[in-house]
């Protein structure tokens, strides 16, 4: 893929909806200068100054790197090749009906354990008892 410049404007934009959060509510967080309309310019901007980032990184809590860095056509990208990917290695090691009934033997062989420790039980109470 080529390299493109990031808009970090539309980035703001991403992450400030990601989060649930109007402009005008990014706008009360960053300060009594700011307005709706004015982080709706700052999200028009390619590239935003440096300072101003660093606060609306603060008040988004991400990272100034993310902002500047992040790119959704790459994202998006490397999410459906790893998806692709994911699922074409996809190998099972066993067949569920054959675990069931696997699972169902365990039980049986449990069962008949138990079944025969009961038996050994009252064998050995009608010893006691016949031995009064």
């Amino acid at each position: 893929m080529e390299k493109k410049a990031i808009h970090q404007g539309r980035n703001v934009r991403r992450f400030r909806e990601m989060l649930g959060l109007k402009q005008e509510a990014l706008a009360y967080e960053l300060g009594e200068e700011w307005n709706q309309k004015r982080v709706s310019t700052m999200e028009q901007k390619e590239q935003i100054q440096e300072d101003i980032l660093e606060q609306v990184a603060a008040v988004l809590k991400v990272p100034v790197e993310a902002i500047k860095n992040f790119d959704e056509e790459r994202a998006i990208f490397n999410i459906q090749n790893n998806y692709d990917n994911a699922n074409q290695n996809v190998n099972y090691q066993f067949n569920p009906v054959d675990k069931l009934f696997q699972v169902i033997e365990e039980n049986k062989a449990l069962y008949e354990r138990l079944l025969q420790s009961e038996r050994e039980k009252v064998e050995i109470l009608q010893k006691v008892l016949e031995g009064r």
